[in-house]
């Protein structure tokens, strides 16, 4: 497991690289570790190595991986597709939730977090690249659902969250960053008071960070070539 803490001080080498280059603090930069069909033990390695946060895809699989981690200080990420039979667990388990598109989904979440527990963090996923088969709400659709999110209680909405199309067109890529980045100001600027933009993963972190990212989401640069997930993912 040494090659975790290898390559994930390589990917905070880049955060800090990209940083440097775009005049930025890397302190402002929180990176998330998706760990989504990889073994406790993985998660166990990073966190040895001093990662803190960690992202997870699938409810169900995610869930058995906060048990059986549960004597450590982790703060847990969902960042996948969240359906409305999962939306307890959810609530009930982690700190931030990156993907709602529906304010069904914020809804249930809202009602289903725990008074015990602070509001639940969360970001609007965006559809900045316009993909049919994409998550995310569309751009122009966002500031209504934002102000929806934001009046929720037991919810604090933080922020934009963004996966774009891999692309080797670099201005595209920035461009699309950028937009989210754009919407974020805008949003801003209405009274919402946001301060994360959560993109950039394994093959583009460093244009996230360039356009402002202030959360990044890398998986297998951290924790190697991915295996299958498994077949009961939720």
């Amino acid at each position: 497991m040494d090659t975790i803490e290898k390559r994930l001080q390589a990917v905070k080498s880049r955060i800090a690289a990209a940083c440097a280059a775009a005049g930025r603090d890397p302190r402002d930069i929180v990176l998330v570790a998706v760990s989504k069909t990889f073994p406790p033990a993985a998660v166990r390695a990073a966190h040895a190595a001093g990662q803190r946060d960690f992202g997870e895809n699938h409810a169900q699989e995610a869930l058995a991986k906060v048990d059986a981690l549960a004597d450590l200080a982790l703060v847990w990420h969902f960042i996948g597709p969240l359906q409305s039979n999962k939306t307890r667990q959810v609530a009930e388990r982690f700190a931030w939730v990156h993907s709602i598109d529906r304010l069904k989904i914020a809804e249930r979440l809202s009602a289903q977090r725990l008074e015990a527990l602070p509001p639940l963090q969360v970001c609007i996923q965006v559809n900045v690249s316009g993909e049919a088969t994409k998550s995310g709400v569309a751009p122009e659709e966002a500031p209504a659902l934002a102000r929806a999110v934001a009046a929720l209680p037991r919810l604090r909405l933080r922020g934009l969250m963004a996966i774009p199309e891999p692309t080797d067109d670099s201005a595209l890529q920035r461009r699309r960053f950028e937009s989210l980045c754009t919407l974020q100001e805008q949003l801003v600027a209405a009274g919402l008071p946001l301060d994360t933009l959560s993109m950039g993963m394994s093959d583009d972190l460093e244009a996230a960070i360039a356009a402002g990212a202030t959360m990044v989401r890398v998986g297998t640069a951290i924790f190697g070539a991915r295996p299958r997930a498994p077949a009961a993912a939720g």
